[in-house]
């Protein structure tokens, strides 16, 4: 990606209240950068349940956000325990989360199936034991 603006985040797996500034962050930066209303939604609440997911299941991650003039692609890696079925973790409703983090509002299943539903691409790559790392774009209308 030539000419990208980039964006960088530590996502901390050790509190809950600071998951989802980088989403905050970003809906920001792509405000001041005149992105369509439409365009930052999607992104933000791709970036959120990703973050959310590396709270909850990888003690934290890091955070890339790539903005050019067609897309803006996202890509989130953490060092967790890694998913053992992609396909079964892409089922609405399902989740490993725990009962206490539930009891919280969080692992309802539906991070990863609303990642690739706000976004026009996703690839997940993981390893079990060694980590994930998905990748999103949101094409931006020309």
């Amino acid at each position: 990606m030539a000419d990208a603006l980039i964006f960088r985040f530590d996502v901390d797996g050790e509190n809950f209240t600071s998951a989802g500034q980088a989403s905050v962050q970003i809906k920001k930066n792509l405000r001041q950068l005149g992105l369509p209303p439409e365009i930052i939604r999607r992104v933000s609440i791709a970036m959120y349940e990703g973050e959310i997911n590396m709270v909850i299941h990888a003690g934290g991650g890091h955070a890339e956000v790539r903005v050019t003039e067609d897309c803006i692609e996202i890509v989130l890696e953490d060092h967790g325990p890694g998913i053992a079925d992609i396909a079964q973790a892409m089922q609405a409703g399902f989740s490993t989360a725990p009962d206490n983090i539930r009891s919280l509002g969080f692992g309802a299943g539906m991070g990863l199936p609303n990642m690739k539903r706000y976004t026009d691409y996703m690839d997940i790559q993981s390893t079990v034991g060694e980590g994930t790392t998905v990748t999103m774009r949101v094409a931006i209308p020309q």
